[in-house]
């Protein structure tokens, strides 16, 4: 979820911190209408086409998402076609990392259980759905060609497919380690989709001692869920601490000691030279650079992801963040072509910059505020409130389950509230006592929802006042107090 690990053999791991940030880069204009191109388009000769007025490239939860919106518009009905690359229709991505890897004993998440758009309170929409709604779905045929100039797309299978509204949502492809130091090896898995999550399940059932490459959000969620088969777990990452673009040394520590607590040990500042194979060809061990091995029948690496821009360059990418650039309101350079999700680099409003961020709520969000731009007169910029989660040891028996929240921007001072017994509190301050940010681990509804207000009101706090607090209700109360 995060950028992909430096070239070389000296792989580090990333956590999954997607605010990817270009410090002071001018926002593009969202004064102008919406702009869209009539459609009107006509058969290649020779080739079997199909014609639509909208097509949505991916199949991931923004693609989801923006279908809702599509038919909340009355849009949709023989004018929609999402082109997917997986065998299903959009799910909610986190469950992949979460629920879906619990062992079979304590209730795993499965499809149809997670489509989208239930993440969200929304209806479930299954494949029945998309036909019902009169959506073409081409399965497991991704785009392989693009040309702007006639508004037409290729797929792999060679089919043609012209259109009058083009939204990619291609999102992200994990960032692998490459062949020749093992990366390939049978037991070494990456998670992007269903069938990568299914292809770990198999491999969990089996497995006795398990590494885990990357400290970041891939790395966590999956080593807790590890924890559920009571397997020798290991996770190996070149920082000091665990989830370091957003968690505190202090902070990490807690998170440490109750992975360790669960029987999951740690290698920090460890960089991996290769992975070996055993004589049955399926990996065997992890080695380090310092020589060190690590004894593993199985490997989840989780450091970082990729933009999946192609085969869309042209249209615009951002080589400092990555991702298809687009404005406030997803339009790119070109017209009638929109970028939502994951691969879509946008302007940060609150926080003036250029961001992509890979993060589920965005893509729920950005897919909305974009179709509603392309489906109506819409004409106001985007303005998102950096937010992240995660949710582990939430499976059946587990003697803790975890559950933290974050808003804002991880920038400034910080005054950690709280022992995590169960709750702890962290407040980013910046130099004139504004609170750029807030995370809390174990928060009642109430104190959730108080979060994200206090993160976009940005307030002055009384920062004594707030290191004096008795506890984190204490805490929360004082810079409520501030709005």
């Amino acid at each position: 979820m995060a950028s992909a690990a430096a070239a070389g053999t000296g792989y580090c791991s990333q956590t999954s911190w997607a605010l990817r940030r270009l410090g002071g880069a001018a926002l593009p204009s969202a004064a102008a209408a919406p702009r869209r191109r009539s459609f009107s388009v006509s058969a290649a000769a020779g080739f079997d086409n199909q014609n639509h007025e909208y097509v949505i490239v991916g199949g991931g939860n923004a693609a989801g998402y923006a279908a809702r919106t599509f038919v909340e518009h009355g849009m949709a009905d023989g004018r929609l076609c999402i082109v997917s690359k997986e065998a299903v229709p959009p799910y909610e991505r986190p469950a992949l990392t979460k629920g879906y890897l619990f062992p079979p004993e304590k209730k795993p998440a499965r499809l149809p259980g997670f489509h989208t758009c239930v993440g969200s309170g929304g209806q479930r929409q299954t494949a029945e759905w998309y036909k019902e709604n009169g959506i073409e779905v081409l399965y497991e045929d991704p785009v392989a060609a693009f040309d702007g100039k006639t508004q037409t797309l290729k797929t792999s299978s060679g089919k043609i497919l012209k259109y009058g509204s083009l939204i990619i949502s291609t999102g992200c492809a994990a960032a692998r380690l490459p062949e020749k130091i093992g990366g390939n090896l049978p037991g070494v898995h990456y998670i992007r989709d269903v069938a990568d999550a299914d292809s770990l399940v198999s491999s969990l059932g089996n497995a006795k001692k398990i590494v885990v490459i990357g400290g970041g959000y891939i790395g966590m969620e999956v080593a807790a869920a590890a924890c559920g088969w009571n397997l020798d777990t290991t996770i190996i990452f070149p920082e000091d601490h665990i989830m370091p673009r957003l968690f505190t040394p202090s902070l990490a520590k807690k998170y440490e000691e109750l992975y360790e607590q669960n029987g999951v040990k740690f290698v920090k500042g460890a960089l991996i030279d290769k992975l070996d194979a055993g004589s049955d060809g399926r990996v065997s061990s992890a080695v380090l650079k310092d020589g060190s091995v690590v004894e593993a029948d199985t490997v989840i690496v989780g450091i970082g992801a990729k933009p999946a821009v192609s085969p869309f360059e042209a249209v615009g990418v951002n080589n400092e963040v990555g991702g298809i650039e687009v404005d406030s309101m997803f339009r790119t350079s070109i017209p009638s072509i929109f970028a939502i999700g994951d691969v879509a680099a946008f302007p940060l409003k609150m926080y003036n910059r250029i961001a992509r961020v890979e993060h589920v709520d965005h893509a729920r969000k950005s897919a909305h505020h974009c179709i509603e731009t392309l489906l109506t007169s819409q004409a106001k910029a985007y303005d998102y409130l950096p937010y992240f989660y995660s949710r582990v040891f939430e499976y059946e028996g587990s003697s803790r389950k975890i559950w933290w929240q974050f808003y804002g921007d991880n920038v400034g001072e910080t005054v950690e509230v709280g022992n995590f017994d169960p709750k702890i509190a962290t407040f980013w301050i910046d130099s004139d006592s504004r609170l750029k940010g807030v995370f809390l681990e174990s928060g009642t509804s109430e104190e959730f929802a108080l979060l994200p207000k206090l993160a976009r009101s940005q307030p002055i706090v009384d920062k004594a006042k707030l290191k004096s607090a008795s506890s984190v209700e204490d805490a929360l109360e004082i810079a409520s107090s501030s709005l």
